[in-house]
């Protein structure tokens, strides 16, 4: 009988997370260091990783490197967390990785956590594949995520901070972003997007801790394009250079701008990539659940904003996108995240709520979600048309995106609140058979 990987490294004695690069380290000693055979980007901060590691990676890929990438979580297929050139890790090559972890986790006194061992079973694919350049986007935090054992890494990107996981990073911005700004390391170069204050404080007081370079995006020099009348395309401009990208968001040029000065780094650092790369790059990466349009009758989009900023966000492009029109939401959110201050960004865009819970231990119920949004609405004495929105609770995301398509027939259908769900609104889409789907 075949080992079944997937049911070993989800296995709830070791899902979780549990701070700390002790286990980490003792793992990839036993495993032979595949690390130190490596070259890194790491990304951290609180939103956009995972689009700067989709632009960066096309960007690399564009310039014929050989580019490795760890994400999560996992939002389609579990292979998904580790891709080399844009192709997600064969099932076999991940049964026949995990069984060697398998071997080492299992003889540790200290057992790993899942996140740990799908993170060493990417090192040693990226390893075995001579990667040339591996992308690392932290999973929470920074000083103690495992991903933060590797040595200094080529460049350090530091995206937004904001405010998610306080009861683990801290309750202030300035403690959060230390969390965060802890990846950068002697031998590195910094790479960060304009913060609020206290954090910029923090990541420039880190950096020159650690001598090394800072460079911040110049946002002055960054202005937002036009999403075409098909929306399939936004252009932007940065540094007098125009750019195409298929990531229709109106945070997304603050994202690729970010990639952009991580590849001019890399260049200084002696990787061949030319403007031609990075332009091409940018105009091919897509990125799964950010700001998907999955269906045109309603316009149906998808989007993985999790935390309040990512809300605000969020609430932007709409309004940037589809105007002053109001939206049927579908909400689903883990229990720990601000829910409240997430309803409220959201409810003046609001024609209806559908809730739905994710498929997560740490899971807020669609009931008690919805609860919580009716009672924002009352508090806020928020109507428009002396009612308050209306609140529904779906049994599953097929049909929470089934209720919200007619209710929102003529309107806009918008799926956020957990990138855990993203995988289940996709399923939806293609087996429910409403709407055009269209997967990025």
């Amino acid at each position: 009988m075949s080992f079944d990987y997937r049911a070993y490294l989800t296995d709830g004695r070791w899902t979780g997370s549990r701070l700390g690069l002790s286990r980490m380290a003792e793992l990839l000693e036993r495993l032979g260091r595949p690390q130190d055979d490596l070259r890194f980007v790491h990304v951290a901060g609180t939103n956009g990783k995972g689009s700067v590691c989709a632009y960066l990676s096309s960007i690399l890929r564009c310039a014929d490197l050989k580019v490795g990438v760890f994400s999560s979580p996992w939002l389609v297929d579990f292979e998904e967390q580790i891709q080399i050139d844009g192709v997600n890790i064969s099932p076999d090559e991940l049964r026949e990785i995990a069984e060697v972890i398998r071997d080492a986790a299992d003889a540790m006194d200290d057992h790993p956590t899942e996140f740990e061992m799908v993170f060493a079973a990417a090192l040693c694919a990226f390893a075995r594949a001579q990667c040339e350049m591996v992308i690392l986007e932290v999973g929470l935090g920074g000083r103690l995520d495992a991903t933060n054992v590797i040595d200094a890494p080529e460049v350090c990107v530091i995206t937004p901070i904001g405010f998610d996981h306080t009861h683990i990073l801290g309750d202030t911005i300035e403690a959060i972003a230390r969390e965060k700004a802890d990846i950068i390391k002697r031998g590195t170069c910094v790479v960060a997007c304009s913060q609020e204050a206290d954090a910029a404080r923090v990541i420039a007081d880190r950096a020159k801790e650690m001598g090394a370079p800072f460079i911040v995006c110049d946002a002055g020099s960054l202005s937002l394009g036009a999403v075409d009348e098909g929306l399939a395309v936004r252009t932007f401009a940065y540094r007098d250079k125009t750019y195409r990208t298929q990531m229709l968001a109106s945070y997304q040029p603050s994202n690729a701008a970010l990639a952009i000065e991580a590849a001019r780094v890399l260049r200084e650092r002696g990787f061949a990539i030319p403007d031609a790369a990075i332009e091409e790059g940018i105009a091919q990466a897509q990125l799964v659940g950010r700001f998907q349009i999955v269906g045109r009758n309603p316009l149906t989009i998808i989007d993985g904003s999790h935390n309040p900023m990512g809300v605000r966000a969020l609430m932007e492009t709409l309004e940037d996108m589809c105007g002053k029109k109001h939206c049927v939401f579908v909400m689903g959110v883990l229990a720990d995240k601000d829910v409240e201050t997430m309803a409220e960004t959201a409810m003046p865009h609001a024609e209806a709520f559908v809730t739905v819970t994710p498929p997560n231990p740490r899971a807020l119920s669609g009931e008690r979600l919805a609860e919580l949004i009716a009672a924002k609405a009352l508090a806020l004495g928020y109507d428009g048309q002396g009612e308050s929105p209306l609140v529904q609770v779906a049994e599953s995301a097929a049909k929470a995106l089934h209720m919200a398509c007619e209710r929102g027939s003529e309107g806009v259908v918008c799926a956020f609140g957990s990138l855990y769900l993203v995988g289940d609104y996709l399923r939806a889409l293609e087996n429910e058979g409403f709407g055009q789907t269209k997967r990025g």
